[in-house]
């Protein structure tokens, strides 16, 4: 299935506004809320369902060059955007 990007943001700050942004994205997906990502004209609104798929991944990138090595982390979630949120399940 083809990918598109719907927003990309990219640059280098400190670590204490990235905790920032992910303590806000955080607090909105605890409490169940769409939230909007803004960058220049870029514009998306999210509304992740309860249950989405989570992954973390950390890579090593090495140079050619002799350059140290650069490490990436990534948070990811993934969900069908089509899909009905149904919750949990409830027994009575």
């Amino acid at each position: 299935m083809p990918e598109e990007t719907l927003l990309k943001f990219e640059r280098e700050i400190d670590v204490a506004e990235v905790a920032q942004y992910l303590r806000t994205v955080a607090d909105h997906l605890e409490a169940g809320d769409e939230f909007t990502l803004e960058s220049g004209t870029e514009l998306i609104t999210l509304t992740p369902p309860n249950r989405v798929e989570f992954e973390v991944e950390v890579e090593r990138e090495t140079s050619t060059s002799g350059k140290s090595a650069e490490i990436e982390l990534e948070f990811e979630l993934e969900w069908d955007e089509n899909a009905a949120d149904t919750g949990d399940l409830s027994i009575e």
